[in-house]
């Protein structure tokens, strides 16, 4: 198998390094892993593309290249440049140094990375680290659930998961509870949650020249979602699988808007 992988925390985060191993595994002694992940943070920037300038782009070592763009970019530059003689069977975007459960997914690069790739007709996961009291010691504790329980569970999706080959197809948001992975309770499907009461906001500061600059702050990630949602079942212990696609229709609300305006 040949897996590319990227991320959005940056070629040299530590979450990037246990993808790489956990991708390794999956692929096997005949098979390959690529690199291709920003060259430096792209945290927030979700399903971005550099479409109004170019993007710089460096092998680093074999199978490793760093882009100066978004995940999304870093797809695009490994489906139709390093990788354009022989595409990747699938692509992982992650581990992502915090949880992209809830509203996150709709800011996070991890998943606009995945996303890219199910436009681009690819099988496509992203996985996320949730952080918290009990696995926020060091960066080795932060990744821990997901060295252990991804690659078993990587396999167990593209062995049963739904693949399908539709416009917009499914791709998977997986997120790894805030725990040891010795205390990670399984695995369940969840729909996307909201956290309520919660949410991005600003913070102004002054500079020491007297300029105003604006800082955007995070919500309190520990607000429990509604149950059974993602971020409900991270923080009871589980690991959250949720299907996605990049359809933004309200198909709920179709049929009702069409008699309204009729």
């Amino acid at each position: 198998m040949r897996i590319l992988i990227t991320n959005d925390d940056g070629i040299n985060a530590p979450g990037l390094a246990i993808l790489h191993a956990i991708a390794t595994e999956i692929a096997g002694p005949s098979g390959e892993v690529w690199t291709v992940a920003p060259a430096f943070e792209q945290s927030g920037v979700a399903h971005c593309i550099s479409y109004t300038h170019p993007t710089m782009i460096a092998e680093l070592s074999p199978r490793r290249f760093a882009a100066e763009g978004s995940p999304a970019d870093c797809v695009l530059a490994g489906l139709y440049d390093v990788m354009k003689d022989n595409r990747p069977d699938l692509v992982l975007s992650g581990v992502n140094r915090g949880n992209n459960s809830a509203e996150n997914a709709l800011y996070s690069g991890t998943l606009g990375g995945a996303m890219e790739a199910a436009l681009q007709g690819l099988p496509a996961i992203a996985l996320s680290a949730y952080i918290g009291p009990k696995n926020n010691a060091d960066e080795a504790t932060m990744f821990e659930a997901a060295k252990v329980h991804g690659a078993p569970l990587i396999r167990k999706l593209l062995d049963h998961g739904i693949w399908d080959d539709g416009d917009y197809r499914v791709f998977y948001n997986v997120n790894f509870p805030p725990l040891p992975a010795s205390e990670v309770k399984g695995t369940k499907v969840a729909a996307q949650g909201y956290r309520r009461d919660t949410n991005f906001g600003i913070e102004a500061q002054l500079s020491p020249s007297g300029r105003k600059f604006l800082w955007v702050k995070g919500g309190y990630q520990h607000a429990p979602t509604a149950p059974g949602t993602d971020a409900a079942v991270n923080l009871d212990g589980y690991i959250s699988v949720t299907p996605m696609r990049a359809d933004l229709t309200a198909h709920d609300v179709l049929s009702d808007l069409e008699a309204r305006l009729t």
